[in-house]
């Protein structure tokens, strides 16, 4: 497996062993996309405020990836969340392609009403989030992209042929995964370890091939110049996983953007989220005072 996979893996088993305590964690549903499927969703906070899109990291669901930062967006924002294609109650396709998961954002942004919104991205979800603007740039009013570059290292062939390895190995080891219930997923009640630990496993790891295929393809250097709407980059600053200078590329390559920092790894949105919940609503609220005066 890759090692951006791997760390990526350990990552997100850590947010499930040393999770952030579950507050007022915003209830979902499952929302029907016309012609690709459903996925699980919710949407909190005033319906009037400005809305923002939180787009979550590859083995993790939307609430596992974002839930501590919710309650803070909320006062003042719109704040959706969506489980991607393959990951917890996402759409389940042929293949796994960034692409796609960009597309969904609008067609979910189209089942809500939302013309406009703020896609803010942590590492995998940065890359969708960039793809969100590439594709749709008239939807897109900006970009938080958090611990995420202009590429993932599954770019590399071997490490792709690596996650296809571990995938296959993983699909025969398939039975033998925890398969939580759907009902018991939305029991936030549980300790919060509990609750995690069903989010996990809700997206099926056998997947790995997949992923490191569908990350491996994503690569928006030849564009970033052409971003063309407030963005804020939000730095952790000791990333194993994508390392700063690769987040810092984002910074130098994208017109006008701001860089935030926060003092954590890879991990940052819950394993030390009193940390990065700061500099982030800094961040979504930079772009979004911005945006309302152009």
């Amino acid at each position: 497996m890759s090692s951006e996979l791997v760390r990526g893996a350990r990552r997100a088993f850590g947010h499930v062993l040393r999770p952030y305590p579950a507050r007022d964690v915003p209830a979902g549903k499952l929302v029907d996309l016309p012609g690709r499927g459903s996925t699980y969703v919710t949407d909190s906070g005033p319906k009037d405020a400005p809305a923002v899109f939180l787009l979550h990291s590859v083995l993790t669901t939307g609430l596992l990836c974002w839930y501590p930062s919710v309650p803070a967006l909320n006062q003042r924002y719109r704040v959706i969340t969506m489980d991607q294609r393959w990951h917890g109650r996402g759409i389940r396709s042929d293949d796994f392609h960034l692409t796609d998961c960009a597309d969904d954002v609008v067609a979910l942004a189209d089942v809500l009403g939302i013309d406009q919104f703020t896609a803010a991205g942590f590492s995998m979800g940065g890359g969708i989030a960039q793809l969100t603007w590439r594709r749709h740039p008239q939807r897109v009013r900006g970009l938080v992209l958090c611990s995420t570059g202009p590429y993932f290292s599954t770019r590399d062939p071997a490490h792709q042929a690596q996650a296809r390895r571990t995938g296959r190995l993983l699909t025969a080891l398939n039975r033998l995964l925890p398969r939580p219930r759907a009902g018991r997923l939305d029991d936030t009640t549980a300790h919060t370890t509990v609750w995690a630990m069903r989010q996990f496993f809700s997206t099926p790891l056998h997947q790995m091939g997949r992923f490191g295929d569908g990350l491996g393809e994503f690569d928006s250097r030849p564009w970033l110049d052409e971003i063309d709407v407030p963005t804020s980059v939000v730095v952790s600053t000791h990333d194993r996983v994508v390392e700063p200078e690769r987040q810092q590329l984002l910074v130098d390559g994208i017109p006008g953007a701001r860089r935030f920092e926060v003092d954590g790894g890879h991990a940052c949105c819950v394993l030390g989220a009193q940390w990065f919940i700061p500099p982030f609503v800094d961040a979504v609220d930079a772009v979004n005072e911005v945006a309302a005066n152009v």
